[in-house]
Formats: structure tokens, sequence, C-alpha cells
């Protein structure tokens, strides 16, 4: 009996998959276009920014914190941005600050993946107690306004550029962790995995040989949102002043200064601003760009 039904199993014809009518093939196609061309344009903005911050010092940059003519520019000779309310060269400390953006945005992101992944697979895989402990961990983190959880925790510890990438890796952990758990849930009852239990394969080898590939799919878009969410969370900390502290150049610090001269100056906010825009913006132009390819992948 149970051959003939894996006899007819296997002699059915598969499923024929609804293809997308003629008329909707067209528009399918442009906003499958304008998403490469946003992912592009994200991708070389982003290489940048990470160009900059690594090479800053051996670029022809003035000091950050050197203090020259106040208000200068911009264009004003040497100072292609203009200097600010100290003298400071604008285009430095724009430069120097994409370092705390980058730090704070691979760092607390890759930092958060690492743990969300971990605690997201394990609930997902063993279920039962395991995912109800982990679960409730998640929803602990969760309970807290993450403006409030941030500058209560960035106060009580040492201000510094170590203590805002944990603090902003702890926000993360539970988007990573739901994403990972309802990914493992997915796929924990595929035939790979149940031919490596009958192989013997421990849960440690199913988790990060069969699991794990398939789980980072989704993850990985996800990050490059999660990267555009700290970028801002950074610049919004240090703009309330619980951020990295001075003089050390920031985004968010730029824009809590550049504020007091806004009406005589307004390119103090603008580019910083503007900065702030385009690298936010390439992070989710990047991340939606991910999400169509993992949506292609998922339905192959």
């Amino acid at each position: 009996m149970t051959e003939t039904v894996r006899e007819r199993v296997d002699a059915a014809p598969a499923p024929q998959r609804p293809t997308a009518s003629p008329e909707r093939e067209p528009a399918q196609k442009k906003r499958r276009k304008r998403r490469d061309i946003g992912a592009a344009f994200g991708a070389v903005w982003i290489g940048l920014v990470v160009l900059g911050a690594i090479t800053a010092d051996w670029l022809p940059l003035r000091d950050p914190n050197e203090v020259t003519d106040v208000f200068a520019g911009p264009p004003s000779g040497e100072f292609l941005f203009g200097t600010d309310a100290i003298g400071r060269d604008v285009l430095s400390r724009i430069v120097f600050g994409a370092r705390i953006s980058m730090a704070v945005a691979i760092g607390a992101t890759s930092i958060a993946m690492i743990i969300g992944v971990a605690l997201g697979m394990c609930a997902g895989y063993f279920r039962g107690k395991v995912d109800a402990v982990l679960s409730l961990i998640v929803n602990f983190v969760l309970a807290f306004p993450p403006l409030i959880f941030l500058i209560a925790l960035v106060t009580a510890l040492e201000p510094g550029l170590l203590t805002l990438v944990v603090a902003l890796a702890l926000i993360g952990v539970p988007n990573f962790a739901r994403v990972a758990r309802a990914n493992t849930i997915a796929f924990a009852d595929r035939e790979f995995v149940t031919a490596a239990k009958a192989l013997g394969a421990r849960p440690l080898r199913i988790l990060t040989r069969e699991l794990l590939v398939n789980v980072m799919l989704p993850v990985m878009s996800l990050a490059l949102v999660v990267m555009a969410t700290l970028v801002v969370a950074e610049g919004s900390l240090s703009f309330l002043g619980v951020g990295v502290p001075p003089p050390a150049p920031s985004w968010g610090g730029m824009l809590a200064a550049g504020r007091e001269s806004l009406s005589e100056h307004p390119l103090l906010v603008l580019i910083p601003a503007l900065f702030f825009f385009l690298t936010v913006f390439s992070f989710n132009r990047l991340g939606d760009w991910a999400r169509g390819r993992v949506g292609r992948e998922s339905s192959i």
C-alpha cells in the first residue's frame, strides 16, 4: 500500500505555478529596474562613506578638532564646506564622523545579528520550554520604549563608542531573533533536516550546517534595514548629547551644534543632514533590493 501511494505521488504531475499576466509583466520589470538602480546607487554611496571612514587619516584633510577661522565659507579657500561656530573644518568632521556612524551601524548590527540569530534558531528548533524562555527574554526587551532604554543605558554607563554600540545592539537583538525563529520553524520540518536527523546528526550540526544557510538569507536583508535605523538612532542620541561625547566628530553632534546658528548659517545643519539622508536612504534601498531577491529565491 505504501509503495502504491509513493508511485502515485511520483507519477502525479507537478503543480503549475501561476504566471504573471502579460499586462503585469512590464510593471514588474519597471519596479525591478527601479529597485536595481536604487540598490546600485546605495551600494556606491555606502562604499564611498565606508572608504572615506577607513582612509580618513590618509586623506588631505585637516584635524577635525583644529580651530581656524569661524564661519568661513562655504566655499572659502581651502574649506570646501566651510567651518563651524568654533572654526573647525566641516568637511573633516563629516568624513571623520562617518567613522562613528559606520562603526555603530556595522558593529551594533553584527553583534545584534549574532545574538539574535542564535537565540531565534534555538527557539525555533527546540520549541517547547526553550522557545518559551527565549521568547520571554525577547518580549522583555521589547517591553521597554527603545529611546528611553537607550538614554538610560548610555547615561548609566561610561559614555563612549563601545557603550553606544552595545546599547544599540541590545535594541536590535529582538528583530533578528524573531526573523530567525520564524524561518527556523519554516525549515525545521523539511526533508533535508529529517534526513540529517535520520543519519544521526546532532542538533548543533543541523543548526549550523543545514538551517543556518537558509535562515541567513532573510536575516541579511533585515540587517541592512537595521543599519539604517541604527544610524538614525546614533545621530539622535548624539543630538541629545548622550551619544559619543565631544569633541569627537559625529553627524548628530554637528546637527546639535549647527542649530544654534541655523538662521544665519543653515548649511551647518543642511550638510550633515544631507549625509544622514543619503546614508539612511542607501541602506534602505539596499534592504529593499535584498528583500526582493529573497522573495524571488523563495518562490523558485
